[in-house]
């Protein structure tokens, strides 16, 4: 319901038809009962506008995540994959889904300004090193937890902080951060760490960036403001997440002059059916229809109501698979002799949803929030209804605005980058 949101006010026209990018933030499963339908729609949308859409990884697009079942129940993408194609081809598609996760870029920069993230910054590995430089040495198939045998300690520590990580509150910037270096333990347990006060200047101050953009945790109100309205966190899912019946979902539009913030409200009902009739059943073999049922994809009979969607059959999937084995560049092993990075089992569940951001410069849709240090009454204060929309807008007189916005991917070249290696970028003159 909340994607149907966005795509019916944000994006209305079509992504390929609106203004700007997207910047997706991370944890496309694990969150609600769609999550197949959901990294679906992200990934068509990445292959049909590769240059306008970008899908940052989050901490459920790790194996140790989304294929806790225990933890996760019904949520789970293990189990989703499971229930809808049966234990052996669910296995392999969740398998396949994670090598594509495997594979995406940890973080994005807007407008050489805004430093874009699921988690947070990354703690320093070296001297003489920036934090970007050191995102770009991580190698760029990475199983990060559990890592793959190729995977270096000291980068895995950067990919882990990087997807991991949260803004201290105002009580660990007391206690558990430490002076010198702005980083402490998170809440979380298991190795996670939250940055503080002089973590955020240090890192913004070194990069001379102005904001940062993350995802991550659960917020009632859709975005929350911290670290001296430095940090934002955006959380772009309303439901199952504790926050109670009136949670919103927001997002931030990154415009040439400033952010502004959107979010849906709890009285917003979407106005259009989303699904197609059964009669379209009528022109399928019995045959057919027998494989879809096998994959999920056709729930009744052709008499009822149906949400069947065109599929293909058990063995074409097989074919499938098996061709793409023999075809894929090479083969990874996870570590079986190293643990994990995160310990789940010293976790606590207050992360959060898929992410996104849209720029005309950059959108950020994130369904995460933060503890916020900020009093949200006086978040509240600032904003105004339209039409059951909030809306909050945040001059931003010290932003460095290039004339023509763009967002950057920091993806990783070959083995390693340094610091003239060009990150792959877009222009948002080109939509």
């Amino acid at each position: 319901e909340d994607l149907h949101f966005f795509s019916d006010n944000v994006w209305r026209l079509g992504m390929s038809l609106t203004a700007g990018n997207f910047v997706f933030l991370g944890d496309y499963v694990d969150r609600g009962l769609s999550c197949l339908e959901c990294i679906a729609y992200l990934l068509a949308m990445k292959l049909l506008l590769p240059q306008k859409v970008f899908l940052l990884r989050g901490n459920h697009e790790t194996r140790d995540v989304n294929g806790w079942e225990e933890h996760y129940g019904e949520r789970s993408f293990m189990y989703q994959c499971r229930t809808r194609f049966g234990d052996d081809l669910g296995y392999r598609i969740w398998e396949q889904s994670n090598q594509v996760f495997d594979r995406m870029p940890l973080a994005a920069v807007v407008d050489q300004d805004i430093f874009c993230v699921h988690g947070g910054i990354p703690r320093p590995i070296g001297a003489g090193e920036t934090r970007i430089q050191d995102i770009l040495q991580v190698p760029k198939v990475a199983g990060i937890n559990p890592p793959y045998e190729h995977e270096d300690d000291a980068y895995q520590q950067v990919a882990s902080d990087c997807i991991w990580s949260d803004p201290a509150s105002e009580d660990q910037e007391l206690t558990s951060v430490d002076p010198e270096t702005g980083f402490g333990e998170s809440l979380r347990g298991g190795g996670a760490i939250c940055f503080g006060n002089k973590a955020v200047s240090d890192f913004l101050g070194q990069q001379g960036y102005s904001y940062i953009m993350r995802a991550h945790e659960a917020h009632a109100e859709g975005v929350a403001v911290s670290k001296g309205a430095r940090v934002f966190t955006v959380f772009s899912t309303s439901k199952d997440h504790n926050q109670g019946s009136q949670a919103m979902a927001g997002c931030i539009l990154v415009d040439f002059e400033k952010l502004q913030v959107i979010n849906r409200s709890p009285a917003y009902k979407n106005q259009y059916v989303h699904r197609r009739d059964s009669m379209s059943l009528l022109s399928l073999s019995e045959n057919e229809i027998q494989n879809r049922m096998r994959l999920g994809l056709v729930t009744t009979t052709p008499a009822q109501e149906s949400d069947e969607e065109d599929g293909v059959g058990e063995d074409e999937w097989e074919d499938f698979v098996e061709e793409s084995e023999e075809e894929s560049e090479e083969n990874y092993r996870l570590a079986t002799n190293r643990r994990s990075s995160i310990d789940l089992n010293c976790t606590v569940d207050n992360d959060a949803d898929s992410s996104m951001l849209y720029s005309s410069s950059s959108l950020n849709l994130s369904s995460s929030g933060l503890n916020s240090s900020m009093n949200i009454d006086e978040i509240q204060a600032e904003m105004k209804g339209s039409d059951g929309d909030l809306i909050v807008d945040f001059d931003s007189g010290k932003r460095k605005r290039s004339r023509r916005p763009r967002v950057s991917a920091i993806h990783e070249e070959g083995e390693g980058c340094n610091s003239n290696d060009e990150m792959q970028t877009v222009d948002e003159g080109e939509t």
